[in-house]
């Protein structure tokens, strides 16, 4: 028994001998941490591209000026990692919508990438009031003919800010003559863009000294556009099953006022929540009507949201 016990007591020396020398061995020295740090974690400059273009705008990449302006951008969109996936997965689902809606109203696609600078693909609203998916301001929704109140909010109406969006892009571009400016002045405002125009004598937006949000607006949409065009090229990695998708829905007219739209839903198996997932537009948990204005909510198609 005795002898059991010095060979179990032997064995447990040798036992936290061995974990000493593994901790010591194992301890690494500024210089091995230095070594780790670099081999595990690195940080690369981003080459820029040969050439882009905003809208078959080409951008001038030979001047010093722009090609750091859109480094920048392209730094702090491809290293915001967590964001950009989110980007990637967001444009599965809504980008096969705003496509066509911008082919159908006369833009370029590469608008689409101004949605994303603006709201990141959410029904959002900015701290100043500037909501839905493009932004807008209230005072120019309701100019151009969105109904914005209580109990509907048309900024959050895909088809119809979409629609709204290209009138305003298309004036601006009339007025400025590019497409490029047009984006510009969707940030500055159309009458903030024609005073720099008036001050500095120039037309072109990489010619303007503009302020700091504006001077980067439209090389985000550019750096959002080439880094959503060539993902792998960016280092974001993704699977088809990784990415949202647009959930089918179908259209129900309403041209009476809703008491409950959660007593309302309830015949189309679905509840409150999913009703405003799929109308953000509705701002309210009834609707007044008085006038018989016709409404059409969006349902997704039966039994959806059971079989996910």
């Amino acid at each position: 028994m005795k002898t059991i016990n010095k060979i179990g007591l032997g064995l447990a020396i040798l036992a936290v001998c061995a974990v000493s020398i593994h901790a010591v061995q194992e301890a690494p020295s500024d210089e091995n941490l230095e070594k780790k740090l670099v081999n595990d974690y690195n940080i690369y400059a981003l080459p820029l591209p040969e050439h882009i273009d905003f809208a078959g705008e080409e951008v001038p990449l030979h001047d010093p000026d722009i090609r750091e302006r859109l480094d920048r951008e392209l730094l702090v969109n491809v290293y915001w990692q967590s964001n950009g996936l989110l980007l990637f997965k967001r444009a599965n689902r809504y980008f096969p919508e705003i496509e066509p809606l911008l082919k159908k109203y006369g833009l370029p696609d590469d608008f689409k990438y101004l949605a994303v600078a603006e709201s990141g693909l959410e029904y959002t609203s900015s701290p100043v009031g500037a909501s839905g998916i493009w932004h807008f301001m209230k005072a120019t929704g309701l100019e151009y003919g969105l109904e914005i109140n209580d109990y509907v909010d048309e900024r959050y109406n895909l088809e119809k800010a979409t629609m709204v969006a290209a009138e305003y892009l298309k004036k601006s571009k009339a007025r400025f003559g590019t497409w490029t400016m047009a984006a510009a002045s969707y940030n500055a405002g159309v009458g903030g863009m024609s005073k720099q125009i008036g001050r500095q004598k120039q037309t072109s937006y990489y010619d303007l000294l503009l302020n700091s949000e504006t001077s980067r607006y439209v090389f985000r949409i550019l750096a959002l556009k080439e880094i959503m065009t060539n993902p792998q090229k960016y280092g974001f990695n993704f699977r088809e099953k990784d990415l949202y998708t647009n959930i089918p829905t179908y259209k129900v007219k309403v041209n009476t006022s809703v008491d409950d739209w959660a007593e309302w839903v309830k015949p189309y198996g679905i509840n409150y929540k999913i009703l405003k997932i799929h109308n953000p537009w509705l701002r309210d948990t009834y609707l007044k009507n008085a006038s018989g204005k016709e409404y059409f909510i969006e349902i997704p198609e039966e039994g959806y949201y059971t079989k996910i």
